[in-house]
């Protein structure tokens, strides 16, 4: 466990252990906490190593909680460090608990989340650039208390899916363009693969966004929530209706450019299907002819007896019906749409 404790409203962040910060958050009246657990991956090599040292009889007990190693009241959170946790937002009195999920390059992480008025603190798995650029950000907003820096997280939060969807929008629309001049099998699998992604992004932002929505309208409901409170939750609610619509028009654009390439598929398709016709009127006599003079009945072979006959039946009606399909074709504009679509 990695502990790193920011000092407010100095912002100076020292790398330090849970010991230190636990006196620190109940010393200090404003004070950042950062914690980042080891990946899944890491814990149960962690989980491998104390069952064998437990076996030789050198092990403890189990390893008690985030909250309790940093002395944290925290009643009612009982989720707060636990892997796997779903997206929460819940008001406690005179503390907050939030599960925010973040963009992480192409994964999405939860941060945890539990502010009062004195303190602040996040837990996460693995490294988070979350906590990194907020930091970072508190070097220029300068926030008066740990409910200023919370939205200056959320901001964070809702930005890194902002970013996400433009980029995504931008790909898609690059996409839709190159397949109109040259269309590729891989180019299908990538929409699919950022199809996926809006999809992603939409099933992570939109429950979170619900729940804090819910949390928040009913504290600026409150007479006791400060106004310059309030005025951060409604830019949050605004900023988060509006990363929300981009994600939607990402989704949208996706949807969009798998139905260009089905119209592309489909009038290639058009173009096959009418050359096929064409090449079937050419051959449709000959095929009638071939089978009406291979019939054996006796007005074929009594009175079709002469050559020439034989010729003006075979050869004549095949001419004809070339001329009359020519004809109807060029009437028609066909053979020309058909040289246009070469072009």
């Amino acid at each position: 466990m990695i502990v790193t404790v920011v000092s407010m409203p100095e912002a100076s962040a020292t790398r330090t252990d849970a010991a230190h910060a636990r006196a620190r958050l109940a010393t200090d009246p404003f004070v950042l906490v950062d914690v980042e657990l080891p990946t899944d991956a890491d814990a149960d090599t962690d989980a491998d190593a104390d069952t064998d040292a437990e076996a030789d009889g050198e092990g403890a007990g189990a390893e008690p909680s985030v909250g309790d190693q940093l002395g944290l009241d925290i009643d009612g959170l009982d989720w707060f460090g636990r892997a796997d946790e779903r997206p929460r937002a819940e008001f406690l009195g005179n503390k907050a608990g939030f599960v925010m999920p973040v963009v992480h390059g192409d994964e999405i992480a939860h941060v945890h989340v539990v502010v009062t008025d004195t303190f602040l603190v996040t837990v996460h798995r693995g490294p988070a650039h979350l906590t990194t650029a907020s930091v970072k950000g508190l070097l220029h907003e300068r926030p008066a208390d740990p409910v200023a820096v919370l939205f200056l997280l959320l901001g964070e939060s809702l930005g890194t899916f902002r970013r996400a969807a433009v980029q995504d929008l931008v790909e898609t629309e690059e996409l839709e363009d190159d397949m109109f001049e040259d269309r590729r099998p891989d180019q299908v699998y990538r929409l699919a693969q950022l199809r996926r992604r809006a999809a992603l992004l939409h099933h992570f932002l939109r429950p979170f966004l619900e729940v804090t929505d819910e949390v928040l309208t009913r504290r600026m409901m409150s007479e006791n929530f400060p106004r310059e409170r309030q005025r951060l939750a409604r830019e949050y609610q605004t900023s988060a209706r509006l990363v929300l619509a981009d994600i939607e028009s990402l989704q949208e654009a996706t949807r969009r450019a798998f139905a260009s390439y089905s119209s592309l598929i489909a009038g290639e398709q058009n173009g096959v299907i009418n050359r096929l016709a064409i090449v079937s009127v050419v051959f449709l006599p000959l095929s009638f002819i071939t089978g009406f003079f291979g019939m054996n009945f006796t007005f074929l072979t009594d009175k079709l007896e002469s050559r020439d006959e034989f010729w003006l039946l075979a050869v004549g009606l095949q001419v004809l019906v070339l001329c009359v399909s020519l004809y109807m074709l060029h009437r028609t504009r066909i053979w020309r749409r058909l040289r246009e679509d070469e072009w």
